[in-house]
């Protein structure tokens, strides 16, 4: 994801990385050359053709525009949603940090180091990266035998909030903790759980894959046939319009399908790896202290 300027007006206007211009614009210049083609046989006299109606292509426009608006809604909510499920697990990460202040040094590190590790494998599953041996030797309170321990399991963020919760259950048992505090922090550990389920959801259940494939064609299908409407009104000035209407459609279509899957690499996808960092640096920063 990038780091975004918004104070510019011209950067905003001419932006090019940060936004969906790269990936439409083949599509968006074969619309603008086949309707400069179809503009100039007709202005030439080359080729004759009797008007075609219009009200056909609007009514065509204004339903494509519903069910593309719908499609964005649906994206975004999917997109923010996430968004919100990661805030929580930044606040729930600061409260255990705090919270963990009453356990004895030695079961705080614990639960700290299980909790960095926990954030930056959730961020490798909802990005379906596997894990391998390499990643986890990253993290050196992992003994060797914890990492293949690891790497056998099919949830491992859920496997590294069972570790915290017995390490929780022990500080418990030993009465170094009371059972109101071992509430207290428990309640934020099953918020981790559901920000995890939260998220799995998100990932595992896109929209509708025939739906995005009609929807996709229809975009395409009215950007190809556009030009055939709008000439006989517009003449030799067809493709500035053409172009300005298919850049909106194409555009609108390639954003939701990026929104759509929030946890991606893409450019509108979330900056997992800066949430993860951020927080990694706060929790290993209070530990150092």
């Amino acid at each position: 994801m990038f780091e975004r300027d918004k104070k510019s007006i011209i950067s905003l206007l001419f932006a090019w990385n940060e936004t969906v211009l790269p990936q439409i614009l083949p599509a968006l210049l074969l619309v603008v050359i086949i309707s400069t083609a179809f503009s100039s046989l007709i202005y030439f006299g080359i080729v004759k053709i009797s008007t075609f109606p219009t009200i056909s292509f609007s009514i065509f426009g204004v339903i494509l525009s519903i069910f593309l608006g719908f499609k964005n809604t649906a994206c975004y909510d999917r997109w923010w949603e996430a968004r919100k499920l990661w805030g929580l697990l930044i606040a729930s990460s600061r409260h255990i940090l705090r919270e963990t202040l009453l356990l004895p040094q030695s079961y705080r590190k614990l639960v700290i180091n299980y909790l960095i590790l926990f954030n930056s494998i959730l961020r490798y599953r909802l990005r379906n990266t596997a894990l391998n041996r390499e990643l986890l030797a990253t993290y050196n309170f992992l003994s060797e035998s914890d990492i293949k321990i690891l790497l056998e399991q099919k949830n491992a963020p859920q496997f590294i909030l069972e570790k915290i919760q017995r390490v929780l259950i022990t500080a418990l048992k030993e009465q170094t903790i009371t059972d109101i505090i071992y509430n207290q922090i428990n309640s934020h550990i099953t918020d981790l759980g559901n920000v995890q389920a939260g998220c799995d959801r998100i990932k595992d259940a896109p929209l509708p894959y025939s739906y995005s494939v009609l929807l996709h064609r229809a975009v395409y299908c009215f950007c190809f046939i556009l030009p055939f409407s709008l000439e006989t009104t517009l003449g030799i000035g067809t493709p500035f319009l053409v172009g300005l209407i298919a850049y909106l459609f194409l555009g609108l279509d390639a954003l939701s399908t990026q929104l759509e899957e929030p946890f991606s690499l893409n450019i509108n996808g979330l900056p997992l790896d800066k949430i993860v960092s951020n927080i990694e640096s706060e929790l290993t920063t209070d530990l150092s202290n």
